[in-house]
């Protein structure tokens, strides 16, 4: 499986408006709905669950990274959406710092081991510093694309 499987390229987001946790959520949440991923009428249930596993402990992993992510039933396949903040968002790290990159990935409910295997993938690929700091210098959706391919092959 690769990154860019389950990755909407309409749901690439380089420049995220949000400055609070629920915000980026939601904007991310929203980026999915607009690609044609996710039916409208589902939006505030995702946005439940999503909230709901931030509450479990922040999906923020350290080095301007954070991985939201949720089951939902309202969901039949794996997707995610990307977001980059310029600013950087507090969003509860583990080390503290600011978050620049988010992966949002939504799974159905039943899916635990694709959950888990795309979970592992997007943590692999952010492990590499250099390709954190080319992500973070993203203007459009091209690029990022063009990134998390050319690293997904590097890796294998």
């Amino acid at each position: 499986m690769k990154i860019m499987d389950f990755l909407s390229k309409k749901a690439i987001l380089t420049d995220l408006k949000s400055a609070k946790k629920e915000d980026v959520i939601k904007e991310l949440v929203e980026g999915l709905i607009n690609a044609g991923e996710i039916e409208k009428r589902y939006r505030n249930k995702l946005i439940e669950a999503l909230m709901a596993r931030e509450a479990l402990g922040s999906t923020a992993i350290g080095q301007g990274i954070a991985i939201p992510h949720a089951k939902a039933d309202c969901v039949e396949k794996l997707v995610a959406a990307f977001g980059l903040s310029k600013k950087g968002i507090d969003f509860d790290s583990l080390d503290g710092e600011p978050v620049y990159i988010f992966f949002l990935l939504v799974a159905p409910q039943d899916s635990a081991g694709p959950h888990l295997k795309a979970l592992a993938r997007i943590s692999r690929l952010l492990k590499d510093k250099y390709c954190r700091d080319n992500l973070r210098a993203c203007t459009d959706d091209k690029c990022v694309i063009k990134i998390v391919s050319q690293e997904y092959e590097k890796k294998i």
